[in-house]
């Protein structure tokens, strides 16, 4: 399942490139004729590469490596749109403000953008029509009716792009019953894979029928395993203890004393670069509303313990005079300036010294106000896993999920929190950290 979904992936990685390159080539063929080969090679060659690596990177930002979103309706065009600008936008600054290349090619540059945005725009209408159209080389045999189950469901039928069908759907009553059941449909809808919730691999009949279905080369998958592939998500209902000291205990037991020494660094260099930048919304704070330019709070940490919590204030000083409570995307206890700060996230700079003292990360769950986690704990069962690690300024779940408003915001975030601490890795940090540069625009539905 995965090493398709990241064969498609590379392939459509690979398409851009390609697109890339034939794009630079048709331009320079219109422009040059017989002097083809030496403009390309000799001139062009080599800053354009130089600016591609941008150009790839903000695709990827935009989320059109993400394959729920690679399908040909309206959102899909403003967002292949906007990169194309942002895109333009990278290039002309390239080209003009660093001369080192000794070309500013105008006119072949309006020509390349435009040439690049046709041969790119069809490219990727081909490639969502390709995934989106014919039979999906994952059949789907779906064991359950909770709700995980539905959601699966929904989400499969929604995205056929993901390459998943659910071919029966058989509640885990009538599994337990007649576990031939699962046999039937299997060999009727010709699935190669079967998703049933573990509890019921341990019935001895129904063990045997998936022990045979495995003998046949189909593909059987504990229901919450699936749901994680497909939702990017860890499901609640689904899970017991014992899943998180199979899953959680040793994960990233080498990586995490070496992502606090690149997190501190990181903090330290940043910091004494962007320090204009603070003292200047330092002065701001303090010239537009009365009260304390830095806002302070405790929040728990890692493993329950409680640190202060740094932010530049955005909100009146009396914000909290009738209790704790959620911020609101449109909260009126904000500040004319501090509805900029909210914004723009620039609100966060101070916990650069929260990284550095070691009570966040980079990355990691939201920390939250000691009397919600308490109260959080009793509501949400599991809550308190998200302990594990340090709390992060951004997550997984915030650039899955909007800002938490009611109690189920908590519990759909603390799925995503869950399998962040599951999947925790370089390459997911980055991930995480590269998106929320996008997020920081778009907030998640």
């Amino acid at each position: 399942m995965a090493l398709r979904r990241r064969v498609a992936l590379f392939l459509l990685f690979l398409g851009d490139i390609l697109a890339l390159y034939a794009a630079l080539f048709l331009t320079l063929a219109a422009r040059y004729g017989t002097g083809l080969y030496k403009e390309f090679a000799d001139v062009h060659f080599a800053p354009f590469t130089i600016i591609f690596v941008p150009w790839l990177l903000v695709f990827y930002i935009a989320g059109l490596y993400d394959l729920r979103r690679l399908r040909n309706n309206l959102d899909f065009l403003k967002t292949l749109a906007l990169s194309l600008v942002t895109n333009a936008a990278v290039a002309v600054l390239f080209f003009y403000l660093i001369p080192a290349f000794g070309i500013a090619p105008k006119t072949n540059l309006f020509i390349f953008l435009v040439v690049f945005a046709v041969v790119e725009t069809y490219w990727r209408r081909f490639f969502n029509r390709l995934t989106e159209s014919g039979e999906a080389p994952n059949k789907v045999v779906l064991v359950g009716t909770g709700p995980s189950a539905k959601e699966i469901a929904a989400t499969v039928r929604e995205n056929p792009q993901l390459g998943y069908a659910i071919t029966a759907e058989l509640t885990g009553e009538e599994a337990s019953r007649t576990p031939a059941a699962i046999e039937r449909a299997a060999r009727e809808y010709s699935a190669n894979l079967v998703a049933v919730p573990r509890e019921l691999k341990r019935k001895g009949s129904l063990a045997l029928v998936l022990y045979r279905l495995f003998g046949r080369g189909i593909s059987v998958i504990d229901l919450d395993s699936f749901y994680e592939v497909v939702m990017r998500k860890v499901p609640l209902a689904d899970i017991e203890e014992t899943w998180f000291l199979e899953n959680i205990e040793s994960t990233a037991r080498f990586y995490d004393p070496f992502k606090r020494a690149i997190e501190f660094l990181a903090a330290l260099v940043i910091g004494i670069i962007l320090l204009p930048l603070e003292i200047l919304i330092a002065i701001i704070v303090k010239l537009t509303s009365p009260g304390p330019v830095i806002y302070r709070h405790m929040r728990v940490g890692q493993h329950g313990r409680e640190f202060t919590f740094y932010k530049f204030r955005n909100m009146r000083v009396d914000a909290e005079r009738e209790g704790a409570r959620w911020a609101t995307p449109n909260d009126t206890r904000a500040t004319p300036f501090g509805k900029f700060l909210r914004k723009t996230h620039l609100d966060e700079l101070p916990q650069l010294w929260n990284i550095i003292k070691g009570d966040m990360s980079f990355v990691g769950p939201r920390p939250e106000r000691p009397e919600f986690v308490i109260k959080l704990k009793e509501q949400i069962p599991f809550y308190e896993v998200r302990l594990l690690v340090r709390p992060g300024v951004t997550g997984w779940a915030q650039i899955n999920h909007r800002a938490d408003l009611t109690p189920d915001d908590v519990k759909q975030k603390l799925q995503y929190d869950i399998y962040y601490l599951k999947n925790r890795s370089p390459v997911l940090d980055l991930a995480i950290v590269l998106k929320t540069l996008k997020s920081i625009f778009v907030t998640p539905k």
